[in-house]
């Protein structure tokens, strides 16, 4: 990789793990280009190694379990386009090997349990997500990856949630209110006793570069119910909400979705309806869920709203760039 780099953009991706951010990111290198963009695991920043957090009894969500002096020094060395010899955490071993040597890159992710931890580390960063799965969606998830994939048993997967909880309320959580855009996940309020998912994306007003997305009239309060002739929706339907908000003292909009999408196609109705998402052509959000339909959270919100807050961020980059002839990367259709 040159250094011929006019400025490095920085963004952040928030939340605990489980919750979406390896689906998040593989969708960002759609409108990143996998050259364009590289990602940094905070994880390496561990300072203790498995064997060293159980001697001192911490999580490594416990920031004491984490150096921030080096995160820091090392991801403002990458925005001011020096290269660093980052250390590896190698999660198969749960100890810390030989570091690696990391270039600049046009856009440098970091990703993790602690990007807005820090304020020094905030202050880098250009853009920042926070995934934020409620308890009742992270247990149905948890349940069905670790007893179908791992073998655990139900009271296992309880216990370990539960053992991190403390850690997650105390260290991950308040982080949400650093963020630029919060992408919420919750039960639907549609059926009881359902899979179904009410995905919210809270979107902070007042950010330098960055317009929030609208439905139909900016500023308004809608609720939506796109169904019948023009979407094909089982029972319940889809229920949309968009509106403004106040999240941790500030203000913010906020678009929901309630219940799935039967036909992804017909998704190119409901991004008819919606207004500054960063697109480049019409079509284009249905264009990226389409191109990978089998991804998690494709027929619901997840999916949705992961694919905005890329276009969002792939415009925010634009603005900050001010790239105006050759994008860093085009979505084919």
């Amino acid at each position: 990789m040159t250094t011929d780099l006019d400025r490095v953009v920085l963004i952040g991706v928030a939340g605990d793990s489980g919750c979406g951010k390896s689906t998040f990111l593989r969708r960002l290198t759609d409108l990143f280009g996998e050259e364009f963009m590289t990602v940094i695991c905070l994880d390496d920043y561990h300072s203790l190694d498995r064997q060293g957090r159980k001697k001192a009894g911490v999580t490594a969500l416990d920031p004491k379990a984490n150096n921030f002096d080096l995160m820091y020094e090392q991801i403002k060395a990458l925005k001011e386009g020096n290269a660093i010899d980052k250390p590896i955490y190698n999660h198969e071993t749960g100890m810390i090997d030989p570091p690696e040597r990391i270039e600049p890159n046009k856009v440098i992710v970091i990703e993790g349990l602690h990007p807005l931890f820090d304020e020094r580390v905030r202050s880098l960063l250009d853009f920042s997500v926070y995934l934020d799965i409620s308890d009742e969606v992270k247990i149905q998830w948890k349940i069905q990856r670790d007893m179908a994939e791992r073998g655990h048993s139900y009271d296992d997967v309880i216990a370990s949630i539960n053992a991190r909880k403390p850690d997650f309320s105390a260290y991950i959580e308040p982080q949400r209110e650093f963020a630029d855009v919060v992408i919420q996940v919750l039960p639907t309020q549609l059926l009881e006793d359902s899979d179904l998912l009410r995905v919210r994306l809270i979107q902070k007003e007042g950010v330098k570069n960055f317009e929030p997305a609208y439905l139909f009239d900016e500023g308004s309060t809608i609720d939506w119910r796109p169904c019948g002739r023009k979407l094909t929706c089982a029972y319940p339907g889809i229920k949309m909400y968009y509106g403004p908000d106040s999240f941790y003292g500030n203000e913010v909009s906020i678009l929901e979705v309630d219940g799935q999408f039967d036909n992804l196609e017909e998704m190119i109705y409901i991004e008819s309806h919606l207004s500054k998402t960063g697109t480049q052509h019409y079509g284009e959000m249905t264009e990226l869920l389409l191109k990978h339909r089998d991804y998690p959270g494709s027929n619901n919100g997840t999916g949705l709203f992961q694919v905005l807050v890329g276009l969002k961020m792939r415009e925010t980059y634009e603005k900050l760039t001010s790239t105006t002839t050759k994008q860093p990367a085009q979505v084919s259709s």
